[in-house]
């Protein structure tokens, strides 16, 4: 009778051990969310653009293709990682009047100003800077300050950003002219992204935020609001600093009459995963983010 008493308890005991082992795995698989959404759509944005999550795509990196059938992410809590979109500590934005007329509809909805509604392609291009004859700007935005360690990144991925079609309002055809009008630097996941400095100044500071969200924003090197004149630049897979997205929300809110305004350095957000895109205009126009003589001068 001894015996089986100290069976049925060993059973007991056993049972209880694979219960609670069940329970933690589930607890463990409750904390991965496999998520697939239709890129290039409202619904994709939100999905790419956690505000406490960490996207893992191909080899850790968040994919920056926004438009075709369907991207699969993976998403980690950041149990034991960094979040990209806490606050940068000591960081703080000021506001400049922007002269009128603002925006002729609302930056979500302007293509000019949100990038996502463009979308843009991968191709085969060269990865790398690559030399244009022709004159340049000795006071071009410079995109080593992007990084904290002013560097010249390597080129994981290049792109071609879409016309826009306005009569429509609808996207069109990618830009084949240049042949690369979006380049994807690699970075670390969680390092600052700063505002490039350039040669020109807006009443003391260097760029005005013309659009922003959780994972992208357009800024600009003059103070209208519009990418009509100067040069703009758009920064994709991006994790705005909180305070900063605040700040422009709230000036968008009320009619965009100031808007948030950027030093040379500054830092404005942190990498979402290890590849940041950016595209730079000039007068509206889509240039090549690789052309040594005008972005890179010196490299």
């Amino acid at each position: 009778m001894a015996g089986s008493v100290h069976l049925v308890a060993a059973r007991r005991s056993g049972f209880k051990a694979c219960l609670l082992l069940i329970v933690a795995l589930l607890a463990l698989l409750a904390g991965l969310a496999i998520f697939a959404a239709p890129t290039g759509t409202a619904e994709a944005e939100q999905a790419q653009e956690p505000t406490s999550w960490l996207a893992g795509g191909r080899g850790g990196a968040t994919p920056l293709r926004s438009s075709g059938a369907f991207t699969t992410y993976l998403y980690l809590p950041l149990v034991m990682g960094f979040d990209p979109c806490a606050p940068i500590p000591g960081e703080s934005y000021g506001v400049l009047e922007v002269p009128p007329p603002s925006t002729d509809r609302p930056a979500e909805e302007h293509a000019d100003l949100n990038l996502r509604l463009r979308g843009y392609e991968l191709t085969g291009a060269f990865k790398g800077l690559v030399d244009y004859s022709g004159g340049t700007d000795p006071n071009a935005p410079q995109l080593p300050g992007l990084f904290a360690d002013d560097r010249t990144p390597a080129f994981s991925s290049v792109y071609q950003v879409h016309h826009w079609d306005w009569p429509t309002n609808s996207q069109g055809p990618v830009i084949t002219n240049p042949a690369v009008t979006l380049a994807g630097f690699a970075v670390a996941p969680g390092e600052t992204v700063h505002v490039p400095s350039s040669g020109y100044d807006i009443g003391g500071y260097e760029v005005l935020v013309l659009y922003a969200s959780a994972g992208r924003i357009t800024l600009k090197y003059t103070r209208e609001d519009n990418v009509v004149q100067g040069y703009t630049l758009h920064v994709e897979n991006v994790c705005v600093e909180p305070t900063l997205l605040a700040l422009y929300q709230v000036w968008n809110d009320v009619g965009r009459g100031s808007l948030p305004a950027l030093r040379a350095g500054q830092p404005f957000g942190r990498a979402l995963g290890s590849e940041i895109g950016v595209a730079i205009r000039d007068n509206g126009t889509f240039l090549d983010p690789r052309s040594r003589k005008d972005w890179w001068q010196g490299r």
